[in-house]
């Protein structure tokens, strides 16, 4: 007998090429059947969801939930099981000198799957600016740190943003990648300095030292530092970085994501594997709003569905190596699913420079499942509810 038992939506998993009317079994927080026409009786739980989208629980690969410590922190479930999403990647909210939190404080008050990375700063994002000065990096510390919570640790994070460019130049990269280097985890690096003061061609010495599983994020930025010229043209160094085994990741955040940007990237043949929100709580009510409505953004710049579909599953589940347990809907892996609306009219979404883009798709949270136990979504992060602002 099933726990749960999923019917009649579009099954969407890219991870297995998979698009087809199925119904998804769970039993023991695990996916059970994957297939047409099982039966109810063979459920406890039988919930229809016929017309609407079910994939493998979306993962967000960048996010801010250190609630209570980091002043933007999202409460996890906020904008994880809540809002159909079942991983959030937290991108270096804590350093060596305030990760203990996450253990304590963070992980046993949430649903959602929380995976942390650390912050080469030792204070994290608990200050604003993070780096102020040297001894705002403590590489024995952020080492030991990293070797006492192995397993729950699962990347570095550096922030290639001023102050710190100021203080430590590309010292402050190489030390963060020997920190990943030493502890057998990637290196996510933050690119476009929002403050706009440093060298925008510091681009071009930052991504030769990234290695094969390391993450660029914020892609499409638009301030200084991101991976365009001045004329709008791709840096070289930048044309190989997927072909060598980078991930890309455009995180869209208050300040660092532009439609114009993220086109001329996509023209000039350099596409992202991973999309994802940078959520905080200004930005959730001021820019980002939520997953699924950067899912939204990316239909109406010309993805398909699957091709965003794969962009919160299963391209974020490899980046951070879990790829055996989530971002997919086979069978034996962790029941994880995302029921989705995709919903046909007339929207307008905004980037960060408050340029706007007319979209006829938009997408809307129906339930989640976290390990096999269901979760309702809240109103949604506008006044209306989930949809983005209608198109005059």
């Amino acid at each position: 007998m099933y726990d749960l038992l999923l019917k009649g939506g579009t099954v969407i998993d890219p991870a297995q090429n998979m698009r087809a009317t199925f119904d998804v079994a769970v039993q023991d927080g695990k996916i059970a059947g994957v297939a047409a026409n099982i039966p109810a009786s063979e459920a406890r739980r039988v919930i229809h969801v016929p017309g609407k989208t079910v994939t493998a629980g979306l993962i967000d690969l960048h996010t801010h939930v250190f609630d209570g410590v980091a002043a933007n922190g999202v409460h996890p479930d906020i904008a994880g099981v809540h809002a159909g999403v079942t991983t959030v990647v937290d991108a270096g909210s804590a350093g060596c000198a305030t990760f203990s939190a996450f253990p304590r404080h963070i992980l046993p008050r949430c649903e959602t799957e929380v995976i942390p990375l650390l912050h080469i700063c030792q204070t994290g994002l608990a200050t604003n600016p993070d780096i102020i000065a040297e001894s705002s990096i403590d590489l024995e510390s952020t080492l030991r740190v990293a070797r006492e919570h192995k397993g729950l640790i699962k990347g570095i994070k550096a922030r290639m943003v001023s102050p710190a460019l100021e203080i430590f130049g590309m010292e402050m990269p190489r030390l963060a990648k020997r920190a990943a280097r030493e502890s057998g985890l990637p290196l996510m690096v933050h690119i476009g300095d929002t403050t706009k003061r440093y060298d925008p061609n510091v681009i071009r010495e930052l991504l030769p030292l990234l290695e094969p599983g390391d993450i660029v994020t914020h892609l499409f930025t638009a301030n200084p530092g991101g991976v365009l010229d001045a004329n709008g043209k791709l840096v070289p160094e930048a044309k190989e970085l997927a072909g060598r085994g980078v991930w890309l990741d455009t995180a869209h955040g208050r300040m660092n994501f532009g439609f114009n940007v993220g086109r001329r990237v996509l023209d000039q043949g350099l596409i992202p594997h991973c999309i994802s929100t940078d959520l905080t709580i200004p930005g959730r009510l001021n820019t980002v709003h939520s997953m699924v409505e950067i899912m939204a953004r990316f239909l109406g710049m010309g993805f398909t569905l699957e091709q965003v579909v794969a962009a919160c599953t299963v391209n974020p589940a490899r980046a951070i190596g879990e790829d055996g347990r989530l971002g997919s809907l086979a069978v034996g892996r962790q029941a994880d699913i995302s029921v989705l609306d995709v919903r046909e009219g007339r929207w307008v979404v905004y980037d960060t420079l408050r340029d706007p883009l007319k979209i006829d798709k938009t997408v809307v949270p129906v339930l989640t499942v976290k390990r096999g136990r269901v979760f309702e979504p809240e109103w949604g992060p506008h006044p209306w509810g989930w949809e983005p602002e209608r198109a005059g």
